[in-house]
């Protein structure tokens, strides 16, 4: 009897090992590392639908032939993906820009990032329906921009360069509307609207004038040559990041994409795609 009572303790031991040791893994040590398809590593980049997730996307075959699945997690906003790479559930974002990452990380201190590349440049643009020009805008012309004020010392230097406003001297790339010193011709400059929802705004017809991100225009499918009538220059234009975790800046896997989103095919990719809406940083 007891023979028979260690046979059976042994066999159900050897049951729970098998089940136990089928090697799969939690996903617990970051994203990267959640999931392995054919050997391959697993790198997880968060993006803006357009043009991100688009270059994203052409760089997955390329990632491929260096050992790593990348994995494109597309976001409808500029709040989330931060809070995604924050707490792990991706490895890199793809989207934002020096000062927009710069006021993030002043207003959330669990935002530990580092800028590792710029890929590209999106001039934000001036667009209208009604004015084919800022010096057509008429007296008290309701102007829409976005939200996010890191867009606003980007957006208002070009109705100063078009002479409409002048701001205070030397406020730079921290332009606000309350550094706006002469305006002239008493635009408004007071609805802001989320960026998602700009393109939306302007084919509504809301406002004389819209600033809309290239993203955003490009997603709500504008025509930014026939519909856009002012634009940054390229001299000012601030790339857009690929942002990592400090922690995560040397990351093999991370230096890949470096590597492949800086490459020829994708400068090629860019360049034909977007025929100069978006400008490739070399």
């Amino acid at each position: 009897m007891k023979k028979l009572f260690s046979f059976m303790i042994i066999a159900l031991v050897l049951v729970l090992a098998a089940c136990g040791g089928n090697g799969t893994n939690d996903g617990n040590e970051g994203a990267a590392t959640g999931g392995e398809e054919e050997g391959n590593i697993t790198l997880v980049v968060g993006a803006s639908a357009v043009p991100h997730a688009e270059v994203l996307e052409e760089a997955i075959p390329l990632m491929a032939e260096k050992g790593i699945d990348l994995k494109v997690e597309t976001f409808q906003d500029y709040v989330l993906p931060n809070i995604a790479l924050r707490d792990g559930d991706i490895d890199a974002n793809y989207f934002q820009t020096p000062g927009y990452l710069a006021l993030q990380m002043e207003e959330n201190d669990s935002f530990n990032f580092v800028s590792v590349a710029e890929i590209h440049q999106e001039p934000i643009g001036i667009y209208s329906k009604e004015y084919d020009s800022l010096q057509d805008l008429p007296d008290g012309a309701k102007i829409i921009m976005s939200d996010s004020l890191s867009d606003h010392g980007r957006i208002l230097p070009i109705f100063e360069r078009e002479g409409l406003i002048t701001l205070k001297e030397d406020v730079g790339p921290n332009a606000r509307v309350e550094d706006i010193v002469d305006n002239p011709k008493n635009l408004d400059f007071s609805t802001l609207i989320e960026a998602k929802l700009l393109a939306s705004a302007f084919e509504s017809g809301e406002g004389d004038a819209v600033a809309i991100n290239t993203n955003y225009a490009l997603e709500g499918g504008l025509n930014i040559e026939e519909d856009g009538i002012a634009f940054e220059g390229s001299d000012v234009v601030p790339a857009n990041l690929v942002v990592v975790r400090s922690e995560d800046q040397e990351r093999e896997e991370i230096q890949t994409l470096i590597e492949v989103l800086k490459s020829d095919e994708i400068k090629k990719f860019i360049e034909e795609k977007y025929q100069g809406a978006v400008l490739f940083v070399d």
